[in-house]
């Protein structure tokens, strides 16, 4: 079977877009960081409370928010 080719490119989207400055990267990066301390607080409440699957899901939500405040941060 033949390789797919490559789809023609976009021309409403650049080739190459610039990073975002390092004040702005930060910025987001604090964001999702009192984000993710929500969230970890919703999972201890829960935890404490007996709702397993809510502290679970809060758990993963956490996880994820610092997961995207870092590529955020480091990758731009």
């Amino acid at each position: 079977m033949d390789p797919l080719p490559n789809p023609p490119p976009d021309p409403d989207r650049p080739a190459a877009t610039p990073r975002r400055p390092l004040l702005e990267r930060v910025g987001l990066a604090a964001v999702a960081l009192v984000m993710a301390g929500l969230f970890g607080a919703v999972a201890a409440a829960s935890f404490a409370g007996g709702e397993a699957f809510l502290g679970t899901m809060a758990g993963i939500g956490c996880l994820m928010v610092l997961w995207v405040g870092a590529m955020t941060l480091f990758r731009g």
